[in-house]
């Protein structure tokens, strides 16, 4: 296959998975629907069997579609995967659901590590981290109470911009900081006296807790957080599949001491 073909295959690939993502998030197909057949979209989009079947591949390995091995592919689920970008930055997660995000900045400080931070970013004890806390808001309801740590090299550029301006995500992106993947361990804790203030709830009420941490393409941390979310403002779906790998791992903690 020449280069001209192959590129000519992966645009057909990408249009016809935009196509059936899209009609699965707007309606079109609901769960327990049916997919059109390979001959159908080949038809459709003047396509040769191989970039549908990718396309449809593609699909299943996100959990939104059936093996349909044998049988008619149909709809499992209208939840989409969603980018790294929108799982990682809280304001264009916002934006793509069409809520305004905001934020209150309660302090942002330069201060030594202390022992389970500087292990979780993978430094001295006493090193120099800084330190964020904000209240974030949807359409400015309270929402979440954010928890940002830094390795002082990533954060002097958080220190030098206004964290009430908005993403300090995309502020990192923007200078040059590599971010290339992360971890999430997801959890319930009940709000203490701060979160409870600023949320504007009892003490004790559940939250939905996600601790993240960032790394870089070699691997170096370059954030540990902890993002506390009120429950009815946030939730977390995953798809998989038998027969694909699943980024969630299901740990047990009946040996680990709470956070």
């Amino acid at each position: 296959m020449t280069t001209g073909s192959r590129q000519r295959s992966r645009q057909q690939h990408d249009e016809i998975a935009h196509y059936l993502r899209t009609a699965i998030r707007e309606g079109s197909f609901q769960p327990g629907d049916e997919l059109p057949s390979e001959a159908e979209l080949t038809q459709k989009f003047s396509s040769s069997r191989g970039p549908v079947r990718q396309a449809l591949a593609a699909l299943r390995g996100e959990g939104l579609i059936s093996s349909g091995r044998g049988r008619r592919t149909v709809v499992l689920d209208n939840v989409l995967t969603q980018s790294f970008d929108d799982v990682i930055s809280f304001s264009q997660w916002c934006r793509n659901a069409e809520i305004v995000p905001g934020q209150r900045t309660q302090w942002v400080a330069r201060q030594p590590a202390e022992r389970s931070l500087a292990a979780s970013l993978r430094i001295a004890d006493g090193d120099p981290v800084v330190s964020v806390f904000r209240l974030r808001l949807m359409d400015d309801v309270p929402a979440m109470v954010e928890r940002l740590n830094y390795p002082l090299e990533v954060g002097r550029h958080v220190l030098a911009f206004d964290t009430d301006a908005g993403s300090i995500y995309q502020e990192l992106l923007d200078r040059g900081v590599d971010i290339d993947r992360a971890s999430r361990t997801i959890d319930a804790i009940g709000a203490n006296e701060e979160d409870a203030k600023l949320l504007e709830v009892p003490v004790g009420t559940p939250l939905l807790r996600v601790r993240r941490r960032a790394f870089t393409g070699a691997g170096e941390i370059i954030e540990s957080s902890d993002d506390r979310y009120l429950p009815w403002k946030a939730s977390f779906t995953m798809n998989s599949t038998r027969g694909n790998p699943s980024s969630m791992s299901l740990v047990s903690t009946e040996h680990t001491a709470p956070a």
